[in-house]
């Protein structure tokens, strides 16, 4: 995922979830998208892109406490889609892959 310091500074407590957000989409999401509009992913691999958007996501919103048993838990997919309104990760690929394709179509010979 990403280097033990930079994984210890971007989900600190102390940063507000707002900025957290950000570093997400300008530093982590470029980086794990290089190159996107090329690949060929099936639903395996979206499932694990899904699966890696949604554990980075949970470390930055962190757990919550629930109002019936007053435990700690972890968020549900639902609700860290209602938090992040951000497209997700495979909508963010498919996105790229038809933009990509639109530059190809328009391409000379």
């Amino acid at each position: 995922m990403l280097s033990l310091g930079a994984e210890s500074f971007v989900f600190q407590v102390a940063i507000q979830n707002n900025l957290k957000i950000k570093i997400y989409r300008i530093i982590i999401l470029p980086v794990v998208l290089y190159g996107c509009e090329t690949w060929s992913v099936t639903l395996r691999e979206e499932r694990k892109l899904r699966v890696f958007e949604n554990m980075v996501l949970r470390r930055i919103f962190g757990p919550r406490r629930d109002e019936v048993t007053v435990e700690w838990r972890r968020l549900h997919n639902e609700e860290l889609n209602d938090l992040y309104s951000s497209p997700n990760i495979v909508r963010v690929i498919k996105s790229r892959r038809m933009r990509w394709a639109g530059h190809v179509a328009r391409m000379g010979e």
